[in-house]
C-alpha cells in the first residue's frame, strides 16, 4: 500500500494539497514514517516519489533534500538505492524549476493493445447494427473533450466514446452541442496579426479564430473546449505555479479516418516575444481515427503581458490540407498567487498604492443578474484571494494577490462595488504596475 499510494501521491499530490489535511508537509510525512519499515525496493520507489514532491511543492524541497544527504541512503549498500539517492540530490540542486518540471512530469499510461484476432474480425464483418446505432447514439450526446482523467495520456487512445466533457467554469451548463459551438464561429472573418490561414472547408470561415466573446470565458477557468468542428476537437488544461504555467492541449480526431501532415505549433508574435518563452512539444503526425493526443507546453512568464499567443494547427484529412491559426487562452491572472489579508492590511495596502498611474477604474452596466454567489465564484475563478468580511460595505467585494513574472513580483487589489438598484458596478484595481491595473480592469469587466 505504501508502494501504490508513494506513486500516486507523487504524480497526483497536487490535487489534494489544498485540504490542510492534506498538506504538502503531512503528504510527505505520512510516506516518510513508514520508510524505515519498507524493503529496499519499497525504499527506493519513495525517493522516486520525493524527488517529484520537490517538482509538486518546492516549499517542502529542503527537507526532502535532507532525506537524500542522510548516511543511510547516501551510503546505503543497495546499490540502485544509493544511486537514486546521490542523482535525486543533485537533480534538486542543479535543475531549474523549468527543468525539474519536465524531467519529472506525469507518466503516461501504457497504451491498451486490442486482440489482433479481434481487429480482424471487426474488419472482416463489420457489425452494420452497431455502428448505425453508435451513430444515432453521437449525434444525441454533449460534444465533448478529453476529461482530466485522460489528460495524462500522452497519445492516442480509445474511440470517440473517450471523449468526455471537461465541465463548466462556474457553475454553468455544459455546451449541448456542436451547433451551438458552431453558432459562435460562424460568420468570422479577417487576419490573424499577419499569420495567414485558410480555412480549408473545415467548418468555420476563411482566416477565423477563437474570437474576443469566446475567449473571455478562460479568463475564470482553467479547462473546457476552446475550439471544434466537424473534424477535431480542441481542448486545454491549465496549471500555474509562480511565473510558470504548464497547459495541456488536447486534440480529438472526430472523423473515421487519420489525420496526417498533423502540425500544431505555436508562437509569440510582436512584442509577446519577450514577455513569454512558450516550449511546445512535438506530437506525433498521424492522428487516428476516432483516436486524441495531448500537447504539452511550458510557458514562462517573463513580465507582465495582455495578448495571447497563438496556435496554429496545420493537417491533411483526405486529400485536403488544413490550417488555422487560434488564440491560446492564456492571461496575466493565470500567475496570481492568493494573498490573505486582514482589513487594516488591506486598506494599508491600498493607500500606499496612491498614485494615479496605480490605480484604474471602470463603471459599467451589468450585463448579468447580480447574483452574490455567482459574483462570489467569478470572483474566486480569478486566482487571487477573495477576502471576505473586510470592506466595510458587506455589498462590496475585494480581492488580493501577487502576479508572479521572472522580472518582478506585482502586488494588485481588486475593489468591486455592485449598486443593485442601477444596475451598474464599480471595478476599481490598484497594481504596483500601471499596465496590469489597466488589462486586468478590462478582461475583469466583462465577466459581469
Amino acid at each position: 500500500m505504501v508502494k501504490v499510494g508513494g506513486y500516486i501521491l507523487g504524480e497526483f499530490g497536487n490535487l489534494i494539497a489544498g485540504d490542510p489535511r492534506s498538506s504538502p508537509q503531512v503528504q510527505f510525512e505520512l510516506l516518510h514514517n513508514k520508510y524505515h519499515l519498507c524493503a529496499i525496493a519499497t525504499r527506493s520507489l519513495l525517493l522516486s516519489t520525493y524527488v517529484k514532491f520537490c517538482n509538486l511543492f518546492p516549499e517542502i524541497k529542503p527537507m526532502i533534500q535532507e532525506v537524500f544527504r542522510t548516511d543511510h541512503n547516501l551510503r546505503n549498500p543497495d546499490a540502485e538505492l544509493q544511486q537514486r539517492a546521490i542523482e535525486y540530490l543533485q537533480l534538486s540542486r542543479v535543475a531549474s524549476p523549468d527543468v525539474l518540471a519536465t524531467v519529472l512530469e506525469e507518466m503516461p499510461p501504457f497504451a491498451e493493445k486490442e486482440s489482433s484476432l479481434l481487429a480482424k474480425l471487426k474488419k472482416d464483418k463489420p457489425r452494420v447494427e452497431e455502428l448505425e446505432q453508435q451513430a444515432v447514439e453521437k449525434k444525441s450526446r454533449p460534444t465533448a473533450v478529453m476529461n482530466q482523467t485522460s489528460s495524462s495520456s500522452g497519445g492516442g487512445g480509445g474511440g470517440v466514446g473517450a471523449l468526455v466533457d471537461l465541465g463548466s467554469p462556474t457553475g454553468a451548463p455544459p455546451s449541448s452541442g456542436t451547433n451551438g459551438l458552431m453558432d459562435v464561429f460562424a460568420g468570422l472573418s479577417g487576419s490573424t496579426n499577419g499569420h495567414a490561414v485558410n480555412g480549408g472547408g473545415v467548418g468555420v470561415g476563411a482566416g477565423s479564430f477563437i474570437n474576443d466573446a469566446e475567449l473571455k470565458k478562460f479568463v475564470l477557468k482553467q479547462n473546457g473546449v476552446m475550439f471544434e468542428n466537424d473534424l477535431v476537437q480542441i481542448g486545454i488544461k491549465l496549471e500555474a505555479r509562480g511565473n510558470l504555467a504548464r497547459v495541456g492541449v488536447f486534440y480529438g480526431n472526430k472523423t473515421g479516418q487519420a489525420l496526417t501532415g498533423f502540425a500544431p505549433s505555436v508562437a509569440c508574435p510582436g512584442e509577446l516575444a519577450s514577455q513569454l518563452i512558450v516550449q511546445a512539444k512535438p506530437v506525433d503526425a498521424n492522428l487516428g481515427a476516432g483516436t486524441q493526443v495531448q500537447q504539452l507546453i511550458n510557458v514562462e512568464c517573463l513580465q507582465d503581458f495582455s495578448t495571447q499567443p497563438l496556435l496554429n494547427l496545420r493537417f491533411t484529412h483526405g486529400a485536403k490540407a488544413h490550417d488555422f491559426v487560434l488564440r491560446l487562452p492564456l492571461f496575466i491572472n493565470k500567475f496570481f498567487e492568493p494573498t490573505e489579508m486582514t482589513s487594516e492590511q488591506f486598506f494599508a495596502r491600498w493607500k500606499q498604492l496612491s498614485q494615479p498611474t496605480q490605480e484604474c477604474q471602470k463603471i459599467f452596466p451589468a450585463t448579468q443578474p447580480m447574483d452574490n454567489e455567482q459574483i462570489k465564484t467569478k470572483l474566486s475563478g480569478l486566482g487571487s484571494k477573495l477576502l471576505l468580511n473586510v470592506d466595510p460595505n458587506p455589498e462590496n467585494y475585494v480581492c488580493a494577490g501577487i502576479i508572479h513574472t521572472k522580472a518582478l513580483q506585482i502586488g494588485t487589489l481588486i475593489r468591486l462595488e455592485p449598486n443593485r438598484q442601477a444596475k451598474m458596478y464599480r471595478l476599481t484595481i490598484r497594481s504596483s504596475r500601471d499596465s496590469v491595473a489597466k488589462h486586468l480592469c478590462d478582461i475583469i469587466s466583462q465577466q459581469f
